[in-house]
């Protein structure tokens, strides 16, 4: 099979075209599109869905479907009444660094925003799943996670109150709570961690800002300290289009 000289490593094979060769339009469409984006550069508005049309002799639903799957993929992005080139994807790493940590690294600005800070009795399904006792007081933290002021996913931590009893007083919740527990002495052991694709719920998705559609990537993570006991249980979304996540691997 013959492959492109320029092909990109990590590119889709033959460019995604099939072995029939017969490519759907709005696909032609949408890699004719893609392939402005380097040229424009990020934050640049692109031509009109009228002037797209017209340029590639293409249907307006043609030309719409192409600039959702681009959207979708984090290719564009909507500002106000249009569409704009995106910046690159914030490569969020898999390891017990916090977020704040993995954005920095990026050059970006981190922050949260508080959607709010509860206490209540561990209940049933979170005892099993941690460890912790069925009953014992947890604290559940919610905050909007931030990039450069950009809201870009939703972090939902449940830890025990005996591990940070002052947590309501003591802690900014703008702040990196790992950050936190390394000041109050609490070190991390291991962690279980699982990824998966989902849509968000309508309250997430206001939250976040972002349509109910848009794919989000979602971390669930069990931490234990170095005692070995329970630390905390975080429920992350990520918006799809604005993260990846990598991993380096040793044999």
């Amino acid at each position: 099979m013959d492959y492109p000289n320029d092909q990109a490593p990590g590119a889709p094979v033959r460019s995604g075209i099939p072995e029939h060769g017969r490519v759907p339009k709005y696909y032609a469409v949408k890699a004719r599109i893609a392939a402005l984006l380097a040229d424009l550069g990020e934050g640049s508005p692109i031509p009109t869905e009228r002037d797209l049309s017209e340029r590639f002799d293409a249907a307006r639903e043609t030309v719409r479907q192409a600039l959702r799957e681009l959207v979708l993929e984090g290719r564009l992005r909507r500002q106000g009444r249009g569409t704009v080139v995106a910046g690159p994807k914030l490569a969020q790493p898999l390891s017990l660094a916090s977020y704040t940590e993995g954005v920095r690294r990026q050059g970006r600005t981190p922050g949260r925003a508080l959607v709010g800070l509860d206490r209540f009795p561990c209940p049933a399904p979170l005892a099993a799943e941690t460890g912790l006792s069925r009953g014992e007081p947890v604290w559940h933290l919610e905050r909007v996670l931030l990039a450069d002021d950009e809201r870009v996913g939703l972090e939902s931590t449940y830890v025990p109150v005996a591990r940070v009893p002052r947590l309501d007083a003591d802690f900014t919740p703008d702040s990196s709570f790992y950050a936190y527990l390394d000041r109050q002495g609490i070190s991390f052991g291991d962690a279980d961690e699982r990824i998966e694709t989902v849509l968000a719920t309508p309250r997430e998705a206001l939250l976040i800002g972002t349509p109910p559609a848009l794919p989000m990537l979602l971390v669930h993570r069990v931490s234990r300290a170095t005692d070995g006991l329970p630390l905390e249980r975080v429920r992350t979304l990520y918006r799809g289009d604005r993260f990846s996540f990598t991993a380096h691997l040793k044999g």
